[in-house]
């Protein structure tokens, strides 16, 4: 006789639901959702910069470089103006120079042209010397009064920086060698400015 129990299946082996998996569909969504979170890009609150913030700032270093532009161009504008009015100074400064110059010779321009009206059949050539020499003693306190000086070379040892030699004479003594024998053309200097050099003969002494 058989045992019932060899034709049934054991309880529970059949119709049995499975277990449910834990972490199911709905899970995994919630999951992803979270990984998602973490590795989005940065807030505020990250550490991250947001555009609300850049545009004021560029804004601000715009108004920076604007006011700097400004004061650059005032800067230049004012050197130029500057730069004008030292030079119109100095022209003017120099008119003027020249001015009271001619105002010093004027006299003895005067005097001059008094002795060019001079009435030959009524004026000695005595006077006429004398007038002349006037003159000339006018003009040279003229033109020393604003520190006009005479080179003093007749005499004096050669100096190529004040005098141009013209011709040479032979000297009889060493001593004599590059000393001025004659002045051809008297030299003249205002303070440390050479007007004109001195036109002389030099002694040169040969073996």
């Amino acid at each position: 006789m058989m045992d019932d129990r060899d034709g049934r299946e054991p309880e529970g082996a059949a119709g049995a639901a499975p277990a449910d998996v834990e972490g199911g569909p709905a899970d995994g969504a919630a999951g992803l959702e979270g990984a998602n979170d973490a590795g989005g890009a940065g807030t505020p609150e990250d550490g991250g910069v947001a555009a609300a913030d850049v545009v004021p700032e560029l804004e601000r270093v715009q108004r920076e470089l604007s006011a700097m532009a400004d004061r650059h161009l005032r800067l230049a504008a004012e050197f130029d103006n500057y730069r004008k009015r030292v030079a119109r100074e100095q022209a003017e400064q120099h008119t003027r120079s020249q001015a009271e110059l001619a105002r010093r010779v004027l006299d003895a321009l005067d005097d001059l042209q008094r002795v060019d009206h001079f009435d030959p059949a009524q004026v000695t050539t005595e006077s006429l010397l004398q007038a002349l020499q006037l003159v000339e003693r006018k003009f040279r306190t003229a033109l020393e009064s604003v520190g006009l000086e005479e080179i003093e070379a007749q005499g004096a040892p050669f100096n190529p920086e004040m005098m141009e030699a013209l011709m040479t004479a032979p000297a009889e003594t060493p001593e004599e060698d590059d000393t001025v024998l004659d002045v051809f053309q008297k030299g003249y200097r205002l303070g440390n400015t050479l007007v004109r050099p001195a036109q002389v003969r030099v002694k040169k002494f040969e073996d």
